[in-house]
């Protein structure tokens, strides 16, 4: 697959970017897809919601009246679930949600939603560009010539550059992050994925590298 690499300014350069097949033009695997995503948000989750059992209210343990013969309900003390401010009955304890995906189902997720962003034509190859200062307005600016602002997008680098970092970060719904580092979700979330050129290679090694020198 090619795209047409542009330059910041949004202008089309003469050159296109050769993507790797294997990871932007396959048939997306919907089930890992929604498995992967469903892992990234389980590993996110706190996990810290508690209610008191009945043994933990406080409150007396003396049977409140006799068995039969008051008309009323049988029940113990005054902690039982079925009156006011007593124990909840199988109520949430704290506990982890997260859950493991195998490495190659997790490379699958991701070059199924590449693929997918590729087909929607929410993938952008720009020109390296750097800043030599931190300024909001020239990542604007560029947003604004592609015609993405206000959308959610991410910016991949090859590498840290923390003056594109500082000047993305106040810019709502704009993340910067480097070529190895997007997961599915982010993938999915985003609307538009700008890769700069000499990140687009460290994206696709991060994806298939390791798994073809395990093979080698």
């Amino acid at each position: 697959m090619k795209l047409d690499i542009y330059k910041i300014d949004g202008s089309k350069s003469s050159k296109k970017a050769e993507l790797s097949d294997a990871i932007f033009a396959i048939e997306p695997n919907e089930v890992v897809l929604y498995e992967d995503v469903r892992r990234h948000l389980a590993n996110k989750r706190q996990g810290t919601a508690k209610t008191k059992e009945r043994a933990e209210v406080k409150g007396s343990t003396k049977k409140m009246y006799r068995q039969k013969g008051t008309g009323n309900a049988r029940r113990g003390d005054i902690k039982s679930p079925l009156l006011r401010k007593g124990g909840t009955v199988f109520g949430p304890k704290p506990r982890d949600y997260g859950f493991k995906m195998n490495k190659k189902t997790r490379q699958l997720a991701r070059k199924s939603a590449l693929s997918l962003k590729a087909t929607a034509e929410g993938i952008i190859v720009v020109q390296d560009f750097s800043f030599d200062e931190p300024k909001t307005s020239q990542v604007s600016d560029m947003l604004k010539a592609f015609e993405v602002s206000g959308k959610k997008v991410i910016i991949l680098t090859s590498e840290t550059d923390i003056n594109v970092y500082k000047s993305a970060r106040n810019i709502p719904k704009v993340q910067v992050l480097e070529g190895y580092k997007p997961n599915t979700y982010q993938i999915m979330n985003a609307d538009v994925i700008l890769i700069q050129e000499s990140s687009l290679p460290v994206l696709e090694n991060s994806i298939e590298g390791k798994t073809e020198e395990a093979a080698a």
